[in-house]
Formats: structure tokens, sequence, C-alpha cells
């Protein structure tokens, strides 16, 4: 077996201000379709949002959803979603110092951010907009308030759509890393046999946790330079960066998917 995950936005999504190709998305749920491979979506939208998009963009329903930063998983399976509760019980045992409430309490004084709506928060996570223009003044304050008190990580990127910086507080074993590594090894897939896909600033982790990586063409230009900086310090990391030309494909989106998952040998020309 042999897994492709995928972010959503701005990944497997058209929805940036790159053109996509057309028929692009109808593509590669046919190649994932007759390959047969196991299709899991990485993101940071809640199930309501991974749904709308579901039907929105026409992309075929995943095998597994890891959703909310990483912090929740779901099994698709004859129509239905089930939650994995065993992913929340090993967050609860790994993290046993998160505390959401707890860390809302200890950033409340500071300047430049704003508590995302509820949607985008839950018990594993605590979301906040960010101007982006004082992120790094922002950040530091964050660290010394939250730094290593709640065993949290925290994530920050960067959305070009709405110039706004996102911060995730996540426990430090629920990120998008974490999560797709947990079901690979409940699949019995190496890291290697995952590919993962991605473009923007809370995809670093798993693009660099050893799994066969891929940056779609319109990856945010920070996100590249800092895997690349992973690479030069790793040589044994496995990244592909989409250019397009790829069997007419722009390289952008959905294509960029398509074409690192040829790279990597999933989808293959019989």
């Amino acid at each position: 077996m042999r897994i492709l995950a995928t972010d959503l936005d701005r990944t497997l999504l058209p929805n940036g201000s790159w053109p996509p190709d057309p028929g692009a998305i109808d593509l590669f749920n046919e190649l994932t379709e007759r390959h047969g491979v196991l299709v899991v979506y990485v993101t940071g939208r809640n199930l309501d949002l991974a749904e709308n998009a579901i039907k929105e963009y026409g992309i075929r329903y995943p095998h597994m959803l890891i959703g909310d930063v990483g912090t929740s998983i779901r099994k698709y399976e004859q129509g239905t979603w089930a939650t994995h509760g065993g992913w929340e019980a090993h967050i609860r045992q790994t993290s046993p110092r998160w505390d959401a409430q707890a860390v809302r309490a200890a950033i409340r004084s500071v300047d430049g951010i704003s508590e995302q709506e509820s949607e985008h928060c839950s018990a594993f996570k605590q979301s906040y907009y960010v101007d982006h223009a004082r992120n790094e003044t922002v950040l530091q304050m964050v660290d010394e308030l939250v730094k290593g008190k709640f065993d949290e990580v925290i994530v920050y990127s960067y959305d070009s759509q709405s110039g706004q910086g996102l911060l995730d507080f996540l426990p430090h074993s629920a990120t998008k890393q974490t999560a797709l590594e947990y079901v690979a090894d409940e699949h019995g897939v190496n890291k290697t046999d995952v590919v993962f896909c991605g473009d923007s600033g809370n995809d670093i982790f798993p693009l660099t946790a050893g799994f066969s990586g891929v940056l779609v063409r319109n990856a945010d230009e920070q996100l590249v330079k800092n895997v690349k900086q992973a690479t030069d310090t790793n040589p044994a990391l496995r990244v592909y960066f989409a250019t397009g030309g790829f069997k007419g494909l722009s390289g952008f989106y959905t294509s960029g998917v398509i074409e690192g998952a040829y790279h990597y040998g999933l989808f293959h020309d019989d």
C-alpha cells in the first residue's frame, strides 16, 4: 500500500491567484482510483469546511481526513465519517499538559492578534489571526508567554490570499506531521511510501519529516526557502518541487500534486 496525502487549500484546491488547469481535478480523481492509492487529506479545515471543499470543487472523498491542522482524524467508509477515537486518546496521553483555555488566557494581553472564529478552535486547537507586518514581535512575545509550558507546538503561516498571518497552538503530539505518521503506522506503510503535498507554512513539518515531499509550483516563497534549507542540512530528505510542463500541466495546485505523484511512482502510465 502507498499513501497520497495532500493539503487542501491552494494545494489540491485551485483557490489561489494562479490559473488552474481545466480538468486537473477530474484527472486526480481518476488517477487515484485507477492506481488504488490510499488518499488522505491533511488540512487546517474542520469537517464542515472540508465537506464544503469536496462539494464545491468536485474532489473525491478521501479514505481519511486529517483535519484541524492535525488535531482530528476521521475515516470515510460507506458514505459516512467516523471519528478516530484512538487518535484523541493518543493526544491526551502524549501531551498531558495541553490546555487550550490556559493558552488562551496566557496570551490575552498580546497586541497584534485576534482569536479566530469558534469553528476554527477546539479542545486541541487554539487559533489566531496575526498582523503579518508585526509577526516577529508577536511571535517573540508568544514564545515568552507560552513556549514549553503546555506541551504545545506553535505554528505560524501566512495566507497569501488575505494577507493575514495565521497562528495555531496545538498539542506537540498533534500536528499534520504526527497525525500522518500515526496513519502511516496504523496501515503499516513506510514513511518513504507516503507522498505528502503542500504549499504553505504549516506544511513545513510533514515536508521535512522523512515522507516523500512535494511542493506545488505555487508554494509560498518562505516555505520553499525553509524546505531548501532543510534539505541542504539533511540531504537524505526527499522533496520534489513541481515546475510544470509535465503532461502539459502547469504544476499549480492539483497539477503539482499529480506531477509529484508521478515523480515518486504512485501514478504511472501502463
